[in-house]
């Protein structure tokens, strides 16, 4: 086997571990589900035995009335053996249910959540699609592997062995004949199972990026739309699809081989059994009743050992959809909280960046030794060309990302060393593009501070400017807004999501490109609001559009990662030639009155 299928057998081993972690929680569940399953396979085992002895007791030539009262004890003993087995059912189904349900459920919960634990970088570098149904396979796998390890596994382990059992008390060359035929069976079995695994694993590879496709071109539809570019998206789609059709067909073709050949092994098992069967009978050392015996279990193994090859070719593609799922339970956050992490109290909301470094894992540093010092309650501006590293220190400052070098203090606590809910709870964030839950209006603005009232958002809301179109949707507040809150124009979203930041009441906050969005008259309605929830807090701007930072406490000039000047806006004006004069000097013309 090549190496890396190798690898790729190996990913059972993980899964198992995870399954049988969770499992462990319900160990009267577990109890229950097997002995419900051994009491079935004991009573499949004593039933043709029951049946053999009334197929003898029938074939004799006696029919007095002795024999017809031993005969319908049979019957009653046959009918018991078959009820145990029945009992045994129930207690199985029974079981099985109530412990799929709790797994399944702990095992999606635990998948969200570590999940949303991952960094930032995490989910902008893989599909949402790819991810969502990752989650959902890890959970449905459980019930997949643990159905296959029950009703096939198990049952087919305690079946042969009391068949073998009572066949080689019957006769040894029976039992051995039937041992043996096991054996070589199940091993082939083994063997095919572990060849087809790696076109197994591949062909869920290919369907999970047939979803990533899919998913990035429904998030992308506009763009695709705008450009005419749907020819080139069934493209790729379609060559994604077709990836996924070869690497299906490799494997439905391996199952066809292996079904052939388990044709074949199960024809001779029963033709070799009945012929030793008829020699032995010849003999006189088997009766009629053993034909019968022999006959219902050759039919009970091969149905068993027949659905082992389908049942291994299920649970190993459970293997391949759990594995995917904890891969990313097994890589550690990016982002995580120190141990003995405390809570952030914030009393003056000053900000310290010191000689703070950074990159994105590649040579280039985004900041080198950066050192900013923010005094509680300013409100200060990043400003300069694109790429200066104006988002990433509010990154930084939100810990998206840990710093490669340096520290980020708030009121003298290393942001690093506090508990990162505490530290997102003292910081309101009003992006340059929104993104809305496909919930309600008041859903989304109450995420600010779930606990507050209809009030609250409400009051939040007009603050905000956006009370007036909410109220004009037929719904109001009750409208859904659609995935990413598509259903909105720019600049509702960003009213929407600067009410929530009103609302959350943040000693620091953070806007970034926040009226970018906004038409003329929208952003003279919002300025107002802003000053309001700037009242007291200290801020941090991000912004282009010089002429909305003129009347900041501070305005830090950026150029590559560093601070090429600070100042107020009159005091940065004044230097003929800098950076921002040029940078003024360019927009000048939008806002020249402003002036």
């Amino acid at each position: 086997m090549h190496p890396q299928e190798k690898k790729k057998v190996t990913r059972a081993w993980p899964v198992i571990k995870a399954y049988a972690k969770a499992a462990g929680k319900y160990p009267k569940l577990v109890f229950f589900v097997f002995f419900g399953s051994l009491v079935i396979q004991l009573a499949a085992i004593a039933a043709p035995l029951v049946l053999k002895r009334f197929i003898d007791t029938l074939s004799g030539p006696d029919a007095s009335t002795v024999v017809v009262s031993a005969l319908m004890g049979i019957v009653f003993l046959y009918g018991f053996a078959n009820f145990i087995g029945w009992i045994g059912y129930r207690v199985q189904m029974v079981s099985i249910m109530h412990i799929e349900a709790k797994i399944m459920t702990d095992l999606s919960n635990q998948a969200f959540r570590y999940l949303l634990g991952h960094s930032y970088n995490f989910f902008i570098s893989n599909f949402a699609g790819s991810l969502t149904r990752r989650v959902n396979r890890y959970a449905r796998a459980f019930e997949q592997i643990l159905d296959t390890t029950v009703f096939s596994f198990f049952s087919i382990t305690v079946f042969t062995i009391g068949a073998v059992t009572v066949l080689f008390q019957r006769n040894a060359y029976l039992g051995l004949g039937l041992l043996s035929w096991t054996i070589v069976f199940v091993v082939i079995q083994i063997g095919l199972a572990r060849w087809k695994q790696p076109l197994r694993i591949a062909r869920a590879e290919e369907d999970s990026k047939v979803t990533g496709v899919l998913s990035d071109a429904v998030s992308n539809q506009s763009t695709i739309s705008q450009f005419a570019a749907s020819a080139h998206e069934y493209s790729i789609f379609g060559n994604a699809v077709e990836r996924w059709r070869k690497a299906t067909m490799r494997s439905w073709l391996a199952d066809a081989w292996i079904l052939a050949l388990q044709g074949l092994l199960s024809l001779a098992l029963e033709i070799a059994l009945l012929i030793g069967a008829v020699l032995l009978w010849q003999k006189g050392l088997i009766t009629v009743g053993d034909f019968v015996l022999i006959q219902v279990y050759i039919i009970g193994l091969i149905e068993r050992v027949w659905n082992l090859g389908h049942s291994m070719r299920r649970v190993y593609d459970a293997f391949a959809d759990a594995y995917e799922m904890v891969e990313i339970l097994e890589k550690p956050h990016d982002v995580q909280d120190v141990k003995g992490a405390r809570e952030l109290k914030v009393s003056e909301g000053k900000i310290d960046v010191r000689d703070v470094s950074f990159n994105f894992g590649g040579d280039t540093a985004v900041l080198a030794d950066f050192t900013l010092s923010i005094k509680g309650g300013e409100k200060i501006a990043l400003v300069g060309p694109s790429g200066a590293g104006k988002s990433t220190i509010t990154k930084l400052l939100l810990r998206l990302y840990d710093v490669t070098s340096g520290s980020i203090e708030i009121d003298g606590q290393d942001i690093a060393k506090v508990t990162q809910d505490s530290l997102k709870e003292a910081i309101a964030f009003v992006p340059q593009d929104p993104i809305l839950f496909h919930r309600t209006l008041m859903d989304n603005i109450r995420y600010g501070r779930q606990n507050a009232s209809d009030e609250e958002v409400l009051e939040a809301s007009k603050k905000a400017r956006c009370h007036d179109f909410i109220s004009a949707l037929p719904l109001g507040y009750e409208t859904h807004v659609g995935e990413r809150g598509i259903k909105l124009s720019g600049g509702e979203r960003q009213r929407v999501a600067i009410a929530r930041a009103i609302l959350k009441n943040a000693p620091i906050l953070i806007l970034d490109e926040a009226t970018s969005s906004l038409d003329s008259e929208s952003e003279a309605l919002i300025q107002e609001a802003l000053t309001v929830l700037m009242e007291g807090k200290t801020v941090v701007v991000i912004a282009h559009r010089l002429s909305t930072i003129m009347h900041m406490d501070r305005i830090v000039v950026m150029e590559q990662g560093r601070i090429a000047a600070e100042g107020t806006h009159t005091e940065l004006l004044s230097h003929k030639g800098s950076l921002y004069h040029k940078l003024w000097s360019i927009q000048a013309g939008s806002f020249i009155a402003d002036s």
